[in-house]
């Protein structure tokens, strides 16, 4: 046993809500943040909508000096960098400014891929012999760890800064990976999260998958339908989330908030072997990572009050619940709550896990299951393995203690981390 480890600040850049009071309202209110996008109409895309955080005029320059703001273009970058120095704050820290950074505190903040629209514009710079117009900050905004490297300058933090990468588990990973080092006293805080750019560069390749629904052009907050019998597929989305995580002993010391306790979890890969693929689950492989990420926690599944899932709209959720109903051995009645937030905010890719996990925390500072939209009809495979009660579609009271959320990503990987309150 190490460490027991808190969650002391919240952060968000999503796309139904860009700061923590307007994500929680959304999220209360099943408000969607999904929207027909222009653009992809204009490059001819069969999906025309997204989800896209909604950055208003004049916002960047609470965060960025001119200096910084002068060639940024990297969406994931500025959501990001939104989102931590908002945990940083929320959690009653300040950016260092001593000659010396701090030792105890890091970052691990990741992402897909960063500055798409950045690195497209230095192709066609080096193309036509513009090599010098490129800028100092090329660099910085198109490598993938340079989430972790701005926001690791700003807040003067002197323990790890880095950045993981692992496709749609990046931002859950990255709170097991902050977990560990500070339950194993290697740190003090560490600010999680992931992010996630937006555009057509980075839609593009799901479009061609034809995994995306095509049918709802023209009414964008219908499309993502996680668990419901007419899901066309995933709505692509954006953003960041972030979570400051600390020793309880370093948030008692001081006097700090404590939305949670991280009790732990499990990651795991199901190798492509099997039923598994680059884009397809290994069941027996996410039913570990659940089984083990309990066992890790030292709960019992029936203690599991609700379930955060990854869910995304496609034919492969009724195989999810399947799992998580073998792997906790619960059917029925007694199968916990369950929501998905993609309805209301899309597919998130690379940040989907960090801003689910805030809106997971959200539940228990705010004493409700948040609802389930745009899930009236839920899928027949589904309620043959669990009551549909517990599939709440609007915002209902329920004061829940232990939470368990889960990600699975493309390359046959997952990641399940388990949240509770601190006097559960």
């Amino acid at each position: 046993m190490g460490r027991r480890v808190v969650v002391t600040g919240l952060g968000v850049c999503a796309p139904n809500g860009v700061g923590l009071a307007d994500f929680t309202k959304a999220l209360h209110d099943g408000i969607s943040g999904i929207r027909f996008q222009s653009k992809l109409k204009a490059l001819e895309f069969g999906c025309q909508i997204a989800g896209e955080p909604l950055i208003k005029d004049k916002l960047l320059e609470r965060y960025l000096s001119p200096l910084q703001l002068r060639g940024l273009n990297a969406s994931g970058l500025v959501y990001g960098i939104i989102a931590g120095r908002d945990a940083w704050a929320d959690a009653g820290l300040e950016p260092n400014s001593g000659s010396s950074p701090n030792w105890d505190h890091g970052i691990i903040f990741g992402t897909g891929m960063s500055g798409a629209d950045k690195f497209r514009d230095a192709i066609y710079q080096v193309d036509n012999k513009e090599v010098r117009r490129l800028g100092s900050t090329t660099v910085v905004q198109t490598m993938t760890s340079g989430i972790s490297a701005y926001l690791g300058g700003m807040l003067g933090c002197g323990n790890q800064v880095t950045s993981n990468s692992s496709a749609c588990t990046t931002g859950t990973e990255s709170i097991l990976m902050a977990y560990d080092r500070i339950a194993s006293g290697k740190a003090e805080v560490i600010l999680s999260g992931s992010c996630s750019d937006s555009g057509p560069y980075i839609w593009g390749g799901f479009d061609a998958m034809r995994i995306l629904p095509r049918d709802y052009n023209e009414n964008p907050s219908a499309a993502s339908r996680p668990m419901s019998a007419t899901a066309q597929g995933f709505v692509p989305g954006s953003g960041a989330g972030a979570l400051v995580i600390e020793s309880l002993e370093s948030a008692l010391k001081r006097g700090a908030k404590i939305y949670a306790e991280v009790l732990g979890g499990e990651v795991n890969s199901g190798g492509q072997v099997g039923e598994g693929s680059m884009t397809a689950p290994n069941s027996e492989a996410v039913q570990r990572c659940i089984e083990r990420a309990v066992q890790n926690t030292d709960i019992k599944p029936k203690d599991i009050d609700a379930i955060n899932g990854h869910l995304t709209a496609t034919t492969k959720d009724a195989l999810e619940i399947s799992n998580w109903s073998k792997a906790l051995g619960l059917k029925g009645d007694s199968f916990p709550y369950i929501n998905s937030f993609k309805g209301m905010i899309g597919h998130c890719i690379s940040a989907a896990g960090s801003i689910e996990c805030v809106g997971s925390i959200l539940q228990l500072e705010e004493g409700v299951i948040f609802g389930n939209v745009n899930c009236e009809d839920v899928h027949p495979e589904i309620t043959k393995i669990i009551e549909e009660h517990k599939i709440p579609k609007k915002t209902i009271p329920f004061r829940p203690k232990i939470i368990a959320k889960a990600s699975f990503g493309f390359g046959d990987v997952n990641a399940c981390v388990i949240f509770s309150s601190l006097n559960r």
